[in-house]
Protein backbone atom coordinates (compact mmCIF):
# COMPACT_ATOMS: atom_id res chain seq x y z
CA UNK A 1 0.00 0.00 0.00
CA UNK A 2 1.18 3.42 -1.00
CA UNK A 3 2.13 5.59 2.17
CA UNK A 4 2.43 9.47 1.36
CA UNK A 5 3.77 11.09 4.05
CA UNK A 6 2.23 15.10 3.48
CA UNK A 7 3.80 18.55 3.07
CA UNK A 8 1.39 21.12 3.36
CA UNK A 9 3.11 24.44 1.80
CA UNK A 10 1.81 28.20 3.20
CA UNK A 11 4.10 31.59 2.59
CA UNK A 12 7.00 28.91 1.75
CA UNK A 13 7.05 26.90 5.23
CA UNK A 14 5.59 23.57 6.17
CA UNK A 15 2.20 23.56 7.67
CA UNK A 16 -0.88 21.79 9.03
CA UNK A 17 -4.53 23.11 9.32
CA UNK A 18 -7.16 21.90 12.12
CA UNK A 19 -10.36 20.79 9.66
CA UNK A 20 -8.74 22.77 6.93
CA UNK A 21 -9.24 25.98 9.13
CA UNK A 22 -6.38 28.64 8.12
CA UNK A 23 -7.33 30.71 10.69
CA UNK A 24 -6.09 27.41 13.14
CA UNK A 25 -2.43 26.88 11.51
CA UNK A 26 0.31 25.09 12.93
CA UNK A 27 4.08 26.27 11.87
CA UNK A 28 6.94 23.37 11.97
CA UNK A 29 10.75 24.56 11.60
CA UNK A 30 11.88 22.18 8.49
CA UNK A 31 11.50 23.40 5.28
CA UNK A 32 9.42 22.35 2.81
CA UNK A 33 12.23 21.04 1.22
CA UNK A 34 14.06 19.94 3.92
CA UNK A 35 11.32 17.61 4.88
CA UNK A 36 10.77 16.32 1.71
CA UNK A 37 14.58 15.51 1.82
CA UNK A 38 14.32 13.86 5.20
CA UNK A 39 11.12 11.36 4.23
CA UNK A 40 13.50 10.37 0.92
CA UNK A 41 15.96 9.12 3.34
CA UNK A 42 13.71 7.60 5.26
CA UNK A 43 12.68 5.44 2.30
CA UNK A 44 9.55 6.59 1.23
CA UNK A 45 8.89 6.16 -2.37
CA UNK A 46 5.67 8.66 -2.29
CA UNK A 47 4.86 12.34 -1.36
CA UNK A 48 1.69 14.41 -0.96
CA UNK A 49 2.35 18.05 -1.32
CA UNK A 50 -0.23 20.90 -1.45
CA UNK A 51 0.26 24.58 -2.00
CA UNK A 52 -2.05 26.05 0.40
CA UNK A 53 -0.94 29.84 -1.34
CA UNK A 54 -2.00 28.39 -4.27
CA UNK A 55 -5.29 26.60 -3.63
CA UNK A 56 -6.25 30.29 -2.03
CA UNK A 57 -5.66 32.09 -4.92
CA UNK A 58 -6.02 29.87 -7.72
CA UNK A 59 -2.19 30.08 -8.98
CA UNK A 60 0.88 28.05 -8.84
CA UNK A 61 2.25 30.06 -5.65
CA UNK A 62 4.65 28.00 -4.45
CA UNK A 63 6.05 26.46 -7.12
CA UNK A 64 9.84 27.19 -6.90
CA UNK A 65 9.97 24.65 -3.73
CA UNK A 66 7.85 22.41 -5.62
CA UNK A 67 10.72 22.46 -7.90
CA UNK A 68 13.56 21.74 -5.96
CA UNK A 69 11.64 18.89 -4.47
CA UNK A 70 11.45 17.56 -7.88
CA UNK A 71 15.00 17.14 -7.77
CA UNK A 72 15.02 14.71 -4.83
CA UNK A 73 16.17 11.41 -6.61
CA UNK A 74 13.82 8.20 -5.92
CA UNK A 75 10.96 9.80 -4.93
CA UNK A 76 7.26 10.89 -6.53
CA UNK A 77 5.40 13.48 -5.50
CA UNK A 78 1.49 14.58 -6.05
CA UNK A 79 0.54 18.00 -6.28
CA UNK A 80 -2.17 20.11 -5.22
CA UNK A 81 -3.43 23.15 -4.89
CA UNK A 82 -4.26 26.06 -7.20
CA UNK A 83 -4.07 24.30 -10.45
CA UNK A 84 -6.98 25.71 -12.74
CA UNK A 85 -5.31 25.05 -16.40
CA UNK A 86 -3.68 22.86 -18.95
CA UNK A 87 -0.48 25.49 -18.77
CA UNK A 88 -0.12 24.92 -14.62
CA UNK A 89 -0.75 21.14 -15.12
CA UNK A 90 2.19 21.30 -18.18
CA UNK A 91 4.36 23.12 -15.59
CA UNK A 92 4.64 21.00 -13.16
CA UNK A 93 4.96 18.08 -15.07
CA UNK A 94 7.96 19.44 -16.65
CA UNK A 95 9.05 19.60 -13.67
CA UNK A 96 8.78 15.92 -12.65
CA UNK A 97 5.81 15.75 -10.82
CA UNK A 98 4.27 12.21 -10.99
CA UNK A 99 0.90 13.20 -10.50
CA UNK A 100 -0.83 16.60 -10.62
CA UNK A 101 -4.32 16.96 -8.59
CA UNK A 102 -7.41 19.02 -9.32
CA UNK A 103 -10.35 19.90 -7.40
CA UNK A 104 -11.83 23.07 -7.55
CA UNK A 105 -11.18 23.59 -11.47
CA UNK A 106 -12.58 19.77 -11.88
CA UNK A 107 -15.37 19.79 -9.81
CA UNK A 108 -16.63 23.14 -11.43
CA UNK A 109 -16.02 22.02 -14.84
CA UNK A 110 -15.73 18.29 -15.68
CA UNK A 111 -15.13 19.15 -19.60
CA UNK A 112 -11.78 20.70 -18.13
CA UNK A 113 -11.01 17.60 -16.26
CA UNK A 114 -11.95 15.43 -19.68
CA UNK A 115 -9.40 17.42 -21.32
CA UNK A 116 -6.85 17.04 -18.79
CA UNK A 117 -7.17 13.61 -18.75
CA UNK A 118 -6.97 13.28 -22.16
CA UNK A 119 -3.69 15.41 -23.01
CA UNK A 120 -2.07 13.93 -19.75
CA UNK A 121 -2.72 10.32 -19.10
CA UNK A 122 -2.48 8.70 -16.14
CA UNK A 123 -1.29 11.26 -14.41
CA UNK A 124 -4.19 13.70 -13.25
CA UNK A 125 -5.66 13.03 -9.95
CA UNK A 126 -9.41 14.54 -8.70
CA UNK A 127 -9.36 15.80 -5.02
CA UNK A 128 -12.82 15.07 -3.44
CA UNK A 129 -12.57 17.32 -0.14
CA UNK A 130 -15.56 16.55 1.49
CA UNK A 131 -17.26 17.65 4.46
CA UNK A 132 -20.49 15.83 5.69
CA UNK A 133 -20.45 14.09 2.39
CA UNK A 134 -20.59 17.17 0.64
CA UNK A 135 -17.39 18.55 -1.59
CA UNK A 136 -15.95 22.21 -0.28
CA UNK A 137 -13.79 24.12 -2.94
CA UNK A 138 -11.40 26.76 -2.88
CA UNK A 139 -9.38 25.65 0.15
CA UNK A 140 -12.35 24.38 1.92
CA UNK A 141 -14.03 27.48 1.84
CA UNK A 142 -16.52 27.29 -0.51
CA UNK A 143 -18.96 24.72 0.42
CA UNK A 144 -20.99 23.26 -2.36
CA UNK A 145 -24.23 21.21 -2.35
CA UNK A 146 -22.55 18.39 -4.74
CA UNK A 147 -22.47 14.95 -3.33
CA UNK A 148 -19.74 13.61 -3.79
CA UNK A 149 -21.28 9.78 -4.34
CA UNK A 150 -23.03 11.62 -7.24
CA UNK A 151 -20.15 13.59 -8.48
CA UNK A 152 -17.82 10.30 -8.93
CA UNK A 153 -20.42 8.93 -11.06
CA UNK A 154 -19.47 11.84 -13.76
CA UNK A 155 -16.09 10.71 -13.56
CA UNK A 156 -16.08 7.58 -13.62
CA UNK A 157 -15.07 6.72 -17.10
CA UNK A 158 -12.65 9.89 -18.03
CA UNK A 159 -9.58 8.33 -17.51
CA UNK A 160 -9.03 9.87 -13.82
CA UNK A 161 -5.94 7.92 -12.27
CA UNK A 162 -6.85 8.43 -8.45
CA UNK A 163 -9.01 9.80 -6.49
CA UNK A 164 -7.49 11.70 -2.82
CA UNK A 165 -10.85 11.41 -0.52
CA UNK A 166 -10.36 13.75 2.40
CA UNK A 167 -13.22 13.72 5.31
CA UNK A 168 -12.69 17.64 6.25
CA UNK A 169 -13.68 16.80 9.78
CA UNK A 170 -11.35 14.76 10.50
CA UNK A 171 -8.59 16.34 9.06
CA UNK A 172 -5.51 17.40 11.57
CA UNK A 173 -7.73 16.50 14.17
CA UNK A 174 -6.30 13.48 15.37
CA UNK A 175 -9.60 12.04 15.90
CA UNK A 176 -8.83 8.63 13.65
CA UNK A 177 -10.01 8.63 9.95
CA UNK A 178 -13.80 8.23 8.89
CA UNK A 179 -13.35 4.88 7.62
CA UNK A 180 -16.52 3.85 7.49
CA UNK A 181 -17.39 6.08 4.96
CA UNK A 182 -14.45 6.15 3.34
CA UNK A 183 -14.57 2.31 2.48
CA UNK A 184 -18.65 2.87 1.53
CA UNK A 185 -17.65 5.89 -0.99
CA UNK A 186 -14.98 3.46 -2.67
CA UNK A 187 -17.66 0.71 -3.47
CA UNK A 188 -18.80 3.68 -5.53
CA UNK A 189 -16.17 3.66 -7.96
CA UNK A 190 -13.66 1.64 -10.13
CA UNK A 191 -11.36 4.78 -9.73
CA UNK A 192 -8.14 3.98 -7.18
CA UNK A 193 -8.56 5.82 -4.03
CA UNK A 194 -6.30 7.45 -1.60
CA UNK A 195 -7.83 7.90 2.12
CA UNK A 196 -6.56 10.87 3.56
CA UNK A 197 -7.43 13.00 7.03
CA UNK A 198 -7.57 11.74 10.67
CA UNK A 199 -4.74 9.24 10.78
CA UNK A 200 -3.43 9.41 14.67
CA UNK A 201 -1.96 6.06 15.22
CA UNK A 202 -0.23 3.58 13.44
CA UNK A 203 -3.22 1.53 14.35
CA UNK A 204 -5.31 3.89 12.32
CA UNK A 205 -2.68 2.59 9.22
CA UNK A 206 -3.17 -1.23 10.05
CA UNK A 207 -6.30 -0.68 9.90
CA UNK A 208 -6.55 0.26 6.61
CA UNK A 209 -3.40 -2.43 5.58
CA UNK A 210 -5.54 -5.20 7.35
CA UNK A 211 -9.11 -4.49 5.62
CA UNK A 212 -8.69 -3.43 2.44
CA UNK A 213 -7.26 -6.17 0.28
CA UNK A 214 -10.46 -8.02 0.35
CA UNK A 215 -12.94 -5.93 1.05
CA UNK A 216 -12.33 -2.95 0.01
CA UNK A 217 -9.62 -3.68 -3.09
CA UNK A 218 -9.68 0.18 -4.77
CA UNK A 219 -8.03 1.43 -1.32
CA UNK A 220 -4.59 2.05 -3.00
CA UNK A 221 -3.03 3.87 0.25
CA UNK A 222 -3.53 6.61 2.44
CA UNK A 223 -1.98 10.42 3.16
CA UNK A 224 -0.55 10.76 6.51
CA UNK A 225 0.18 14.72 7.91
CA UNK A 226 -0.24 15.86 11.26
CA UNK A 227 0.50 12.55 13.02
CA UNK A 228 4.22 12.21 11.23
CA UNK A 229 4.75 16.04 12.37
CA UNK A 230 3.83 16.08 15.79
CA UNK A 231 4.92 12.27 16.90
CA UNK A 232 1.82 10.03 17.50
CA UNK A 233 3.12 8.67 14.44
CA UNK A 234 6.73 7.69 13.68
CA UNK A 235 7.81 8.33 10.15
CA UNK A 236 10.26 4.97 11.08
CA UNK A 237 7.95 2.24 11.27
CA UNK A 238 5.51 3.33 8.92
CA UNK A 239 7.91 3.40 5.81
CA UNK A 240 8.22 -0.83 5.96
CA UNK A 241 4.39 -0.59 5.06
CA UNK A 242 5.02 1.71 2.00
CA UNK A 243 5.24 -0.92 -0.43
CA UNK A 244 4.02 0.79 -4.10
CA UNK A 245 1.16 -0.23 -6.30
CA UNK A 246 2.28 0.40 -10.10
CA UNK A 247 0.05 1.81 -12.26
CA UNK A 248 -1.31 4.19 -10.22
Amino acid sequence: MIILPAIDIKNGKCVRLFKGDFNKLTEYKKSPVDQATEFSNLGYKNLHIVDLDGALKGNLINENIIKEICKIKKIKIQVGGGIRSLEHIKKLADYGVHKVILGTAAVEDIKFLETACSKFKNKIVISLDVRDGYIALRGWKKQTDILASEFVKKIENIGVSRIVYTDINRDGTGTRPNLIETFKFSKLTNIPIIISGGFTSINDVVAVEIRYPHHHPKIKGIIIGKAMYNGDINPKEVVRLDQEFEGI
